[in-house]
């Protein structure tokens, strides 16, 4: 099941060219490249990651911007700045500033979708926004971060689930794990087993944790209850060090 996405994340916003790119040599982007340019909020001069026709990456140099058309000169190769693992990151709705946190360092660690949802304990967004508006800032924060760390596309920002609409969106994840720090018996490692998904679910709770109606539920959808120790971790510590694992485990910091 797809999510609503409110910050043109995505494979949209790649800033793709339709050739192969060599090194100091002048590039056209096309219609997609363009349009991918203008969700960056790119502006002419700025350094940005571009992806070729081989899909190889590149730090590149824009030359030329406007509305109809776009010029990149490349000046370097890169690695793969994504993730050849899919991690979504469920997180229940956190209090005052902690979600720009998780949001910052989810997009430096390679996450590819971050879904906020209300649980039994959580905050909703509502009552986050009653005293200040902040939730407007969340794509901002997405995209300063992505452009910090040299990411080739924005995460996905899903709008704020309820409860069953986050266990309805799980459909499509190879492995879905929820953090619970009510001795599971199972570890992080034990979770994901011998499997090398390509896409993987984080689900992580409320200062609070979860209710266990609400874990037995999850687990009706294919959910597997993980610990990640002994030590209670506040839920922003818990998505970082979860995400991180991830990537250790079966993604790119292996």
């Amino acid at each position: 099941m797809s999510h609503a996405c409110v910050n043109q994340g995505g494979r949209d916003s790649r800033i793709s060219c339709d050739t192969v790119l060599q090194l100091e040599q002048e590039c056209f982007l096309g219609a997609a490249g363009l349009q991918a340019l203008q969700i960056w909020q790119a502006r002419p001069g700025e350094v940005m990651t571009a992806v070729d026709a081989q899909q190889r990456y590149f730090r590149a140099r824009i030359s030329a911007l406007d509305a109809e058309q776009a010029m990149v000169i490349p000046f370097a190769e890169l690695e793969s700045p994504e993730s050849p693992l899919e991690i979504c990151v469920y997180q229940a709705l956190p209090e005052k500033e902690r979600f720009e946190l998780v949001l910052q360092k989810l997009t430096e660690i390679g996450v590819m979708r971050i879904v906020p949802f209300v649980s039994e304990h959580s905050t909703t967004l509502e009552k986050r926004d009653a005293g200040q508006r902040k939730s407007h800032r969340w794509p901002d924060v997405l995209l300063k971060a992505a452009r910090q760390c040299r990411r080739a596309q924005l995460p996905e920002l899903a709008e704020v689930h309820s409860w069953s609409q986050m266990l309805n969106s799980l459909a499509d994840e190879d492995v879905k794990l929820l953090l619970s720090e009510k001795g599971t018996g199972w570890s992080f490692r034990e979770g994901l087993g011998s499997s090398r998904p390509d896409r993987l679910a984080l689900i992580i709770g409320p200062e609070g944790g979860f209710e266990e109606s609400e874990i037995d539920e999850a687990q009706q959808y294919g959910v597997v209850p993980v610990s990640l120790g002994s030590r209670i971790l506040r839920t922003e510590t818990a998505a970082i060090v979860a995400a991180s694992l991830a990537q250790f485990c079966v993604g790119d910091y292996a």
